[in-house]
């Protein structure tokens, strides 16, 4: 049988369907006696399965643990901090985006430069774009698609939240 996303076969006399949202199992057993075949009941289960994602669609987990009410920005899992790199003796601004990548905690940082020498419209565009990423990550999870970060590789070039196709922000 070829590997079919959420359904198993844990014997040999029929497939298991098991989604898991927000901590609740959702699951069902498709026997090939009761639905007349292998092939029958795989079906069944997939059309089954299918049916399961529609409604449960958007309750994917954000957080690995609930977020703290703390916040240096107003935004949830986007925050501002100013990191000391010992060997060169100087601080640099930062907005940092904390998220969810295969079930671990990842984090993005943009980096804004040297805290001496950062201009207004330099953070501004840094908190743009953390913003941007995190609306973009919380879209990817509420619509159960996969999220992309490659696309703000080149963040410090470019707007990306001038970007209509890409702009989520609310």
């Amino acid at each position: 049988m070829a590997k079919v996303k959420h359904v198993t076969e844990p014997d040999s006399f029929g497939f298991q369907v098991r989604i898991v949202r927000r901590g609740k199992e959702s699951s069902r057993y498709f026997s090939h006696k009761l639905w007349g075949s292998k092939v029958k009941s795989l079906k069944a289960a997939i059309t089954w399965r299918d049916q399961m994602l529609v409604a449960l669609k958007g309750s994917r987990t954000r957080f690995l643990k609930p977020p703290k009410n703390k916040t240096t920005t107003g935004v949830t899992g986007v925050s501002r901090t100013i990191k000391f790199d010992h060997r060169k003796d100087k601080s640099y601004l930062c907005y940092t985006v904390f998220w969810v990548k295969d079930g671990k905690s990842r984090n993005k940082t943009f980096q804004v430069g040297n805290v001496q020498t950062v201009t207004a419209d330099d953070e501004l565009h840094a908190f743009r774009t953390a913003r941007l990423f995190r609306s973009c990550y919380e879209e990817a999870i509420d619509h159960d698609a996969n999220f992309d970060d490659s696309k703000f590789a080149n963040w410090k070039k470019l707007r990306l939240y001038e970007n209509e196709n890409l702009n989520v922000v609310t």
